[in-house]
């Protein structure tokens, strides 16, 4: 923690909690997402779930979830790192339990939270929102369909419709 110290102005408040977390700003929390290392890029999937950012600078960075269990903290041994401050150095743990993931809280200090509700272990589901300080992520079991590809579906379903119409109005008509 002291290097993060010498590269920026002292943090808005005092170190706090048994892991040393500190608050920060929302400028200096953000630079540090920056600096963050390097993210997964897989789909997501039943046997390959994902984490992925949803807003700030971690917007859209995803986080492979494997089988078993993975400790998720800002210690660069842990399975998930997420460098942010908010973020204990051993937040919490993700663990498949026969099947269905299962978020559990390490005695953080700022918290889990799954959909908006603070938690010491809860099973989770695709599409809930995970909070591990002010981290937010959302949990996928599924890549979720793309709007150009339900437009196009619309498109191509009206189109045969009336063409369906234009074939039978021109029988019965003609």
């Amino acid at each position: 923690m002291e290097k993060l110290r010498d590269k920026r102005s002292a943090p808005l408040g005092p170190s706090a909690g048994p892991q040393g977390t500190q608050l920060f700003s929302a400028n200096e929390l953000g630079q540090l997402a920056v600096e963050a290392g390097p993210v997964s890029s897989g789909r997501a999937s039943v046997r390959q779930p994902v984490l992925q950012g949803t807003h700030g600078l971690m917007a859209g960075r995803r986080f492979s979830v494997r089988a078993g269990r993975q400790t998720i903290g800002r210690r660069d041994d842990s399975d998930i790192v997420i460098n942010e401050p908010s973020v204990s150095a051993t937040h919490a743990w993700v663990m498949n339990q026969q099947g269905h993931y299962v978020v559990m809280n390490t005695l953080s200090t700022n918290g889990t939270f799954v959909n908006n509700e603070r938690v010491h272990e809860a099973v989770i589901k695709h599409g809930d929102l995970i909070r591990f300080g002010q981290a937010e992520f959302v949990f996928l079991t599924r890549e979720s369909r793309r709007a150009g590809t339900v437009h196009a579906a619309w498109v191509i379903g009206a189109a045969a419709l009336i063409g369906l119409c234009a074939f039978a109005a021109w029988h019965y008509l003609g």
